[in-house]
């Protein structure tokens, strides 16, 4: 049977059972990664990208094709983690503008969507590389505009497109030359490929089942925000008791007009104000005594879902009890430092008095997260390379700060797209990414930045001090490979750099001192070497080695921190 148009109602199975076939196949994708590092997540970020979308889509009971690309995208976006999960959230949102105003898709609707998909992704990318997710998104474009035409079917439009794509990804290696030592394909391209054979499968129907159900083993744990330095303050008359958060599925017009006279509204029962609006969604966060107020005038523009109301007198008595529990143990000695960082202080963001700049921070590590919280970051996110926060756990963190500027350090290649979707969804304060890469990245840039100048000059010297420093880490190998003509065996430790590899062997401290030794050639006017220690390492180990790189670099000040990161034994910043 072929089938030459697909309504609303098998678009949804249709993308239901790519979702769950991307998750299916999320630890394969992870393995693709071209450092054998055990921190893979291409697979999970994209996962966790298309199952925020999935669910969304799993609730509609009859969809049109408005409503359903309406999920998607807004789904897809808000989930979006990684560099890999914001490029497939660029691709969902490019293909659903084109499919949202049709009643049903043809092979060349198809390829007008894939077209404008791959073009809305590429944009998102500042420098598109190809041998990526990208080059196998182009070829599903051009594939499907080469054959599109009123006398092919759609089984047979994705059988060929499907192919081409395949084809494509197996040429990868030759793009990009990482990629052909390592003897891997690209692990984004691999995703999107796995994406499109859920779609046949169940366009053909050899997937029959489209339920959507909660995997917490196949789900990251959800990221923590935890409060900044000085957050909790243990007297605190709470004007507006009761933080209100909902989102507004639009029936009415929602325009400028009308979006200022509602905050308005809102400003008359209450504080701390976020009013978002994407396409046809409204996403409200207010602190008031009165929620339903809120709800009743919300319910005027449309239906409510995700209604969350929390008692923050409640939550503020609860902080004050388990602070003072917390001061009692260490002042009985009883607290060791790895407890110090603790979900007791997640104070309340309306104990926050308005100030004209705030700080949001990405830390994987109770010691990092505090050195952050020292420098003066509001807001901690709990993630890094195991587990990139989405922009939805971004924008959290950003509305939880009473400020007029928010930088956020996404210090991490991958969360930096995350953290670049906020600043469109942020309409009621200005918020400026610093392109941290890695953690000493960021701790340089707090470093950086000085009260008394302009928010653009600030953004400018937080930039440069990026430039000036190197960042090391050391891990684990987890498969056998081969990286910049170093052979690599699984268990064998790996010292990276800025650049990729630079040591590797069975000696810890080996590898530890000619990691730091290969950073030092690459900045011969080095000062400081700043080591941070990891969840897995031992203090008394930490300054053994620190002790050892001392001797052999005597002319260099060599300092040791907690960081308590997890699969890197040590991160190390030269300067």
């Amino acid at each position: 049977m072929s089938t030459t148009k697909i309504d609303a109602s098998l678009a949804q199975k249709m993308f239901l059972a790519a979702a769950k076939n991307l998750r299916a196949n999320r630890d394969w994708i992870n393995d693709l990664n071209v450092f054998p590092v055990p921190d893979g997540d291409t697979g999970s970020n994209m996962t966790m990208t298309i199952m925020s979308a999935a669910k969304a889509v799993a609730e509609i009971a009859n969809p049109n094709m408005e409503t359903l690309s309406k999920a998607i995208a807004t789904g897809s976006l808000r989930g979006a983690r990684g560099n890999s999960g914001v490029i497939l959230s660029q691709l969902l949102r490019g293909f659903t503008k084109e499919m949202s105003g049709l009643k049903v898709l043809t092979v060349k609707d198809l390829a007008n969507a894939t077209v404008r998909a791959t073009e809305t992704a590429y944009k998102a990318v500042i420098k598109p590389k190809e041998g990526t997710i990208l080059t196998v998104a182009k070829s599903v474009s051009d594939k499907a505009v080469e054959i599109a035409s009123d006398d092919i079917d759609f089984e047979t439009a994705l059988k060929q497109i499907i192919e081409h794509a395949e084809y494509v990804l197996s040429q990868t290696p030759e793009l990009l030359p990482v990629l052909k030592e390592a003897g891997v394909v690209d692990s984004g391209g691999q995703g999107l490929c796995v994406v499109l054979r859920g779609l046949y499968d169940a366009l053909t129907g050899k997937v029959t089942d489209f339920s959507i159900e909660d995997d917490g083993n196949q789900e990251a744990p959800e990221s923590k925000v935890a409060a900044g330095k000085g957050a909790a303050i243990e007297n605190v008359d709470i004007k507006f008791g009761y933080c209100t958060e909902f989102i507004i599925m639009l029936e009415k017009e929602f325009n400028e007009e009308t979006e200022e006279k509602f905050k308005e509204f809102l400003q008359s029962i209450g504080d701390s104000i976020v009013c978002v609006s994407l396409d046809d969604i409204v996403k409200v966060h207010v602190h008031t005594n009165h929620p339903g107020q809120a709800f009743e005038k919300a319910l005027e523009y449309g239906q409510l879902t995700r209604m969350k109301v929390d008692n923050m007198r409640e939550e503020h008595r609860e902080v004050v009890v388990s602070q003072a529990e917390l001061q009692a143990a260490k002042a009985s000695g009883a607290v060791e430092k790895e407890k110090t960082y603790n979900d007791s202080n997640k104070a309340s963001d309306s104990m926050m008095e308005h100030k004209q700049y705030g700080f949001v921070s990405v830390a994987s590590g109770q010691g990092l997260a505090d050195i952050f919280r020292g420098l003066g970051v509001d807001q901690v996110i709990e993630g890094g390379q195991t587990m990139n926060p989405s922009t939805e756990d971004i924008l959290d963190a950003i509305e939880k700060i009473n400020a007029d500027v928010i930088y956020v350090l996404p210090n991490n290649k991958n969360i930096i797209l995350a953290a670049n979707q906020s600043v469109e969804l942020v309409e009621d304060k200005k918020v400026v990414v610093i392109p941290s890469k890695t953690l000493p990245q960021g701790i340089s840039a707090m470093l950086g930045w000085e009260d008394a100048k302009s928010p653009e000059e600030n953004e400018a010297d937080m930039n440069e001090a990026l430039d000036n420093v190197l960042t090391g880490q050391l891990t684990y190998a987890v498969r056998d490979t081969s990286i910049d003509g170093k052979e690599i065996k699984k268990d064998d430790f790996m010292g990276l750099g800025d650049k990729g590899l630079i040591s590797v062997g069975k000696d810890m401290s080996q590898v530890l001192e000619e990691m730091v030794e290969g950073m030092l050639s690459d900045n011969e006017d080095a000062e400081l070497v700043t080591v941070y220690y990891g969840s897995d390492v031992t203090e008394e180990d930490a300054n053994r080695e620190v002790e050892a790189l001392s001797q052999k670099f005597d002319s260099l000040d060599i300092d040791l921190q907690y960081g308590g990161q997890p699969i890197y034994y040590y991160l190390v910043s030269v300067e």
